[in-house]
């Protein structure tokens, strides 16, 4: 049974390389470009023959920065359309081994793509392209002084937490297990932009999140570290799907997620390196 490894550097063939020296004479006919995503993506004589459109399931948490880099990823590739669906990972999953149309998927955590792999429905060996750790998510000021976990225990505190079904929510059990706190939140979401969004409504006070969500908030909510949030670090995994019918341009946007330009913006983003 396949396992998940860590990110391996794509590497350009002998043929291919011998190729592009015999084509130096027309360096013109390829060229890159940045946008305000941040990421740039290279536009060469094989992308011309990319067309169509991909449908990319992907975890909740990478809504924001998936969007604008399938930005770049559309104007660099002329004639081609990224669509996603995002939501929680395991929804997802649920519904890849259901069979709904997908090209990718980009979960929040491994075990989650263990069992879209267990089911036969990758096409390789998902890699993993970044990290993510736990915050608590505040009001700006932090009006209720919360500074550990210990704080979302106290009288009146209201707390929104991942179910634990849910990456986040998993990852949110571990940290708290490991500082020996329990917690009654008011609510458990589906998904981690639902708990983002109750803090920010001021309909709870505090809610577990991921550290990208808090910089994804632009100044909306302000993020408090604790310290067990390294016993439940997420790693993202991305994959080909089985059931794509445009796998050409499936593994282009996934090559494209794998670049180091896309890395640097994910890390500006929250994310941490793989």
């Amino acid at each position: 049974m396949p396992t998940l490894l860590a990110r391996t550097r794509l590497r350009v063939p002998a043929a291919a390389a011998a190729l592009a020296l015999a084509g130096a004479a027309l360096a013109g006919c390829s060229s890159s470009s940045t946008t305000s995503s941040g990421a740039s993506s290279s536009a060469s004589a094989s992308s011309v023959a990319l067309s169509g459109t991909i449908t990319v399931f992907a975890a909740a948490s990478l809504k924001k920065s998936f969007t604008a880099l399938a930005t770049t990823f559309e104007k660099d590739h002329p004639g081609t359309t990224v669509k996603f669906s995002f939501a929680g990972s395991d929804t997802l999953a649920a519904q890849i081994d259901q069979g709904a149309p997908a090209d990718v998927f980009a979960s929040a955590n491994q075990s989650t793509m263990e069992t879209v792999e267990k089911a036969g429905n990758t096409t390789g060996t998902p890699t993993v392209f970044v990290k993510n750790t736990l915050e608590i998510a505040v009001q700006p000021g932090n009006p209720k002084g919360i500074e550990t976990l210990a704080d979302l225990t106290k009288s009146g505190i209201k707390v929104a937490e991942c179910a634990a079904t849910v990456p986040c929510g998993s990852a949110a059990v571990k940290a708290l297990a490991a500082a020996k706190v329990k917690l009654t939140p008011v609510t458990y979401e589906t998904e981690v932009t639902g708990a983002l969004t109750k803090v920010e409504l001021g309909e709870v006070d505090a809610a577990l999140v991921y550290h990208s969500d808090i910089v994804g908030a632009d100044g909306k909510v302000e993020g408090v570290v604790f310290s067990t949030a390294s016993d439940a670090v997420n790693s993202y995994p991305i994959d080909v799907l089985k059931g794509s019918t445009n796998t050409s341009l499936a593994q282009a946007f996934v090559s494209y997620i794998l670049s180091p330009s896309s890395e640097q913006f994910l890390l500006k983003a929250g994310f941490q390196a793989p």
